[in-house]
């Protein structure tokens, strides 16, 4: 048996400062929490579903799948976005084929009538999307975020490119990594030097938390879409983040899309003023690409780690409050 099988473990302490502040280790290793997490997270919560820029035009559709079920988001002749399960009642079959964001397809009406709709619901350009029969409003889940991100012009751009990744690691790693900056001396040295990491802010709300950064220099007004000299990387529970990076007329998304125990898919989008990226543009998707494989090697190893064994529960540093709300969500949700 390994240690953790054979070792006591509780449940995630409210108080950071507890030694039972995190999650224990089976959570990230059992196949049978994947499994509740489909029915309990994935299942209950808003999750992101694409970009609405990317079906502007009336029929256009894009797939996404949210646990074990395939929907179909397509943009209707009256305007509005709305979701459908990709199944047809009546043949017992998909309605559409996969099609992802990037490559939109086009579906008549008709061929949906028999299929079930799904809630949708959306911040600004961002759409989310519901499984749960009676779920709490997209606006209460995302709370100041949905504000925040309202207020800038996330619609007038458009979609540049698109990175995925499978990795082998459960998401919840990958998700505690992207949520804290204490690795980021060690692990983005090149990165960090362009940033205050003294004058970081961290905010921890209900679902949602941010990262705030300022940069060393001054960037210039048409650089950036907020305020001067500063980097947000928001994450809305349970695995979306989107991230301005200050540095560039644009921001990215995430989507940390769970496969099953031991891997994830982490899916990045990048938008620009124009859809035909600069060179500088394709610079900075390159820097990027380097710090999301960095992160890559630190969170495979933490995963190797977690599957000997070694441990039956970690335990967070004292600054790793957003890690630890991220523990505080699952365990809730699996209670509940």
């Amino acid at each position: 048996m390994t240690q953790w099988e054979q070792a006591r473990t509780e449940t995630v302490s409210p108080d950071i400062t507890e030694p039972t502040n995190a999650l224990p280790a089976r959570y990230f290793t059992d196949p049978e929490i994947f499994e509740l997490e489909k029915e309990k997270i994935f299942g209950q919560y808003w999750v992101y579903a694409g970009h609405a820029n990317t079906i502007a035009d009336q029929g256009r559709y894009f797939t996404r799948t949210v646990g074990d079920r395939e929907l179909v988001v397509r943009r209707g002749e009256d305007g509005d976005v709305r979701a459908f399960e990709n199944f047809s009642a009546r043949t017992g079959e998909p309605v559409v084929d996969e099609t992802p964001m990037t490559d939109a397809g086009r579906v008549d009406a008709t061929e949906l009538e028999d299929a079930e709709e799904v809630r949708v619901d959306s911040i600004g350009p961002l759409l989310f999307v519901n499984l749960s029969d009676d779920p709490m409003a997209l606006a209460e889940q995302a709370g100041v975020m949905k504000e925040r991100l309202e207020a800038l012009p996330l619609g007038e751009y458009e979609h540049g490119c698109r990175i995925a990744s499978e990795v082998e690691c459960n998401w919840k790693v990958f998700a505690g990594n992207y949520s804290e900056c204490d690795h980021c001396q060690a692990n983005h040295q090149d990165w960090i030097k362009g940033i205050e990491l003294n004058d970081s802010e961290l905010e921890v709300n209900d679902y949602h938390w941010v990262l705030h950064y300022t940069h060393d220099a001054e960037v210039e007004d048409e650089l950036r879409i907020h305020d001067a000299r500063e980097a947000q990387f928001h994450y809305l529970w349970p695995n979306f983040t989107i991230n301005m990076y200050g540095t560039a007329d644009g921001y990215g998304t995430y989507i940390i899309d769970p496969i099953d125990t031991g891997r994830f898919r982490l899916i990045a989008d990048y938008y620009f003023r124009d859809g035909d990226l600069s060179e500088e543009e394709r610079e900075f998707v390159r820097t990027s690409r380097q710090l999301q494989e960095e992160d890559f090697e630190l969170v495979e190893r933490q995963w190797a780690g977690l599957k000997t064994g070694a441990l039956a529960q970690a335990q967070l540093g004292p600054n790793e409050h957003t890690v630890h709300r991220l523990h505080q969500l699952a365990q809730e949700a699996y209670d509940a």
